[in-house]
């Protein structure tokens, strides 16, 4: 019987909450006593609302995080690749073995094994001091420095132009003096349209180092002539250090500067008798 009776509550508030969208016993005591039915949410109601903001949130947060994971990855990219990838330390010793270079001049970044289709010369094609030098400056592809004493050898002369034609921005500093030998460069690179300035002074403008893409600085003791390459003992040094190249770059622009043609003097003046 008990349990006939509890049924029966049960079908009967479930009835009442369909007519009246209340549970049975929810009341409100209106103007003069009168009583009305609160409308009541259903227990899961509550529980599967709030789990409805939760999953929004945590999608919100999982897209938030899924940009900024995308947008830092590069940074961390390049980040693991300069760590896997050592400076470069390089050091080059003359005299050097003479080698054809034709076909590093022709298409830079080629192998020197086998005759270059074309080049009809005898000389030994691998690698020596001067086509790592080479290979070396050919790596520019935005700007180079130049700051040379003396600059004669075909060889790097054409590598210079070649680069000049690609677009890189190539800028020279010479001695004076030097520049106006027979065999000197200079005249061609000013011929091709590249930017050189010179000295005005007694002293001579002795430095001898090349920057590449204001990164890599390749400097020593080594003229860049026919005669230093194949006949003396050198020594090039090419290296990755932020702060070298830093100093190395701060020089040569107060020489660029110094030797702005602005600034020469063809006529100095007499002074003046007081």
């Amino acid at each position: 019987m008990a349990c006939d009776q509890g049924a029966g509550r049960g079908l009967a508030r479930g009835r009442w909450r369909r007519v009246t969208g209340a549970w049975p016993g929810a009341w409100l005591s209106g103007a003069g006593g009168a009583q009305t039915p609160v409308r009541r949410r259903a227990p899961g109601a509550r529980v599967s609302s709030g789990m409805g903001r939760l999953r929004w949130q945590v999608a919100a947060a999982a897209a938030v995080g899924l940009a900024l994971a995308l947008e830092a990855l590069p940074g961390v990219l390049r980040w693991l690749r300069s760590r896997r990838r050592r400076p470069r330390r390089e050091v080059l010793f003359f005299p050097s073995q003479v080698t054809c270079t034709e076909a590093l001049l022709r298409a830079p970044g080629a192998a020197l094994a086998g005759l270059p289709e074309g080049c009809p010369c005898g000389l030994p094609h691998g690698e020596s001091a001067l086509s790592r030098l080479l290979r070396a400056l050919l790596a520019a592809r935005a700007s180079l420095e130049l700051c040379l004493f003396a600059f004669s050898s075909p060889q790097l002369g054409r590598a210079v132009q070649l680069l000049h034609q690609r677009g890189v921005r190539v800028r020279v500093v010479t001695d004076c003096d030097y520049m106006a030998l027979n065999g000197s460069q200079i005249g061609l690179l000013r011929k091709a349209g590249i930017q050189v300035r010179h000295d005005q002074d007694l002293g001579y403008m002795h430095h001898k180092f090349a920057i590449v893409d204001k990164r890599v600085l390749i400097t020593g003791s080594l003229n860049w002539t026919t005669q230093a390459i194949q006949n003396n003992r050198e020594n090039v040094l090419i290296m990755e250090d932020d702060e070298y190249v830093r100093l190395f770059l701060e020089e040569f622009e107060r020489i660029w500067e110094e030797f702005n043609p602005t600034k020469y003097t063809f006529f100095p003046q007499k002074k003046k008798s007081h």
